[in-house]
């Protein structure tokens, strides 16, 4: 998934940059609210983490901003005003959690994978498709109870495709979930990614939409590797 980090403390920044992408996210840090603003323009993102003591204001007019603007992604405020005052401006102005520092990475991350459960109407925190079962938190794959080994990319191109089942994808929106801004990205690197998906879960788990992008398969073209599957739509590339 794809975070958007705005904090201005790069030793913050940067703990809170590596730790979350040790759970396969890709997380893009700006230090200032008018960079935020250039990148929700650019970059499409899942979720945002927004500290409110920034060099040009406080996080809240951003929230504010972006919430007039109908902009409805989820927002963890992550800050160290810690006050019953604090918190509840933060969430009555917007925010969907409010978190103090100094904090523990492990709640954060939980807290993340809430709000995107959230976002997708899901109580569990597993999320499943035909014969396949991803445990976003253990980053663990399986197909008929079997776990099933994804490179990190894979994973979270994988995660991307559940968690909006009946959409057709990009690859612009795709490839946003798995690079971040500054990660050179090779050409052909999205259609290598979703080739190792389809050979290692069935050829059917990923449609291809001829001219608009990508979407999950139906449930029954989910199998172990070495049972084929016909999928009619996937007749070329993009």
């Amino acid at each position: 998934m794809h975070v958007l980090l705005i904090e201005d403390d790069p030793l913050v920044a940067s703990g809170i940059r590596s730790g979350l992408m040790t759970f396969d996210f890709v997380v893009d840090h700006v230090s200032t609210l008018n960079a935020a603003r250039q990148s929700m323009r650019t970059v499409t993102s899942d979720v945002v983490i927004l500290d409110r003591g920034l060099p040009d204001g406080d996080g809240l007019q951003l929230l504010a901003e972006w919430r007039e603007q109908g902009v409805d992604v989820p927002v963890l405020v992550l800050t160290a005003r810690d006050t019953v005052r604090d918190r509840v401006d933060g969430l009555q102005g917007g925010a969907d959690d409010y978190l103090v520092k100094p904090f523990d990475l492990d709640e954060l991350v939980a807290r993340l994978h809430a709000l995107l459960r959230r976002v997708a109407g899901r109580s569990s925190g597993m999320i499943s498709h035909g014969a396949l079962a991803l445990d976003p938190a253990a980053r663990e794959v399986y197909v008929e109870g079997q776990l099933i080994t994804l490179s990190r990319r894979e994973l979270v191109l994988l995660e991307t495709f559940l968690q909006s089942p009946r959409s057709v994808l990009s690859a612009d929106q795709l490839k946003d979930s798995l690079y971040g801004m500054n990660d050179d990205v090779e050409s052909n690197a999205l259609n290598v990614h979703i080739h190792h998906l389809r050979r290692k879960l069935g050829s059917g788990v990923i449609e291809t939409v001829r001219g608009l992008g990508y979407r999950l398969g139906k449930p029954e073209a989910v199998h172990l590797a070495g049972t084929p599957y016909e999928c009619e739509i996937d007749k070329g590339q993009l």
